[in-house]
């Protein structure tokens, strides 16, 4: 199975200027998050973020905030028990119009159009992105994490996050995966663009 933009969204979790020098390897990861939030740009994929105590380890870079539709401040580790689920899931909105011009059978709410696979990176991923991608598979979203776009301050722990998620069902991939499925084919009008990102 392969990744479907007009399907997906991307959240990405806590890349904060006060926690990214203390994680391993923490430039390219910095670097396939940027790149992550530049293609869901081009390519009109929703994009969410999220900081973990921001008055205390600062907010996501501006290359990462000005991409996002919203960002969301939490506490709690996992981002679903702090409401990112109802921005993933909008709810129904009302038909247009007055009482008089829709039948009665047609004045119930209609649902929003769902995306609902779920582009998870971040930081850390034995932490908040683990407890945010858990969070979203018990919601039922289909969950897929970007593996080379997710950091801890250990490898041992960026790796014990990754077998777990995958045996909890999210798919594991890397940016490259995610720019080359997103766009399916050479033919895409914004292949150059996306191409251009992972060079």
């Amino acid at each position: 199975m392969l990744l479907d933009v007009q399907d997906s969204q991307l959240v990405l979790v806590d890349y904060q200027t006060k926690l990214m020098p203390a994680l391993h390897e923490a430039e390219a990861v910095l670097r396939n998050g940027v790149r992550l939030a530049q293609m869901a740009q081009l390519l009109k994929v929703p994009t969410w973020g999220t900081e973990q105590n921001p008055e205390r380890l600062g907010p996501n870079p501006p290359e990462i905030r000005e991409v996002c539709r919203r960002t969301l401040a939490k506490m709690a580790f996992g981002a679903c028990e702090e409401g990112l689920v109802e921005w993933l899931r909008p709810q129904a909105s009302a038909p247009s119009g007055n009482a008089r011009s829709l039948p009665r059978h047609l004045q119930k709410a209609v649902p929003a159009p769902a995306r609902n696979t779920v582009v998870v990176a971040g930081c850390e991923a034995h932490v908040c992105l683990l407890q945010t991608a858990l969070g979203l598979l018990e919601e039922e979203f289909d969950v897929w994490v970007v593996t080379d776009a997710c950091g801890s301050r250990t490898e041992r722990n960026r790796d014990a996050a990754f077998d777990r998620l995958a045996a909890a069902g999210a798919e594991l991939l890397t940016t490259e995966m995610v720019a080359f499925e997103w766009l399916r084919s050479a033919e895409h009008p914004q292949f150059k663009a996306v191409q251009a990102l992972i060079k």
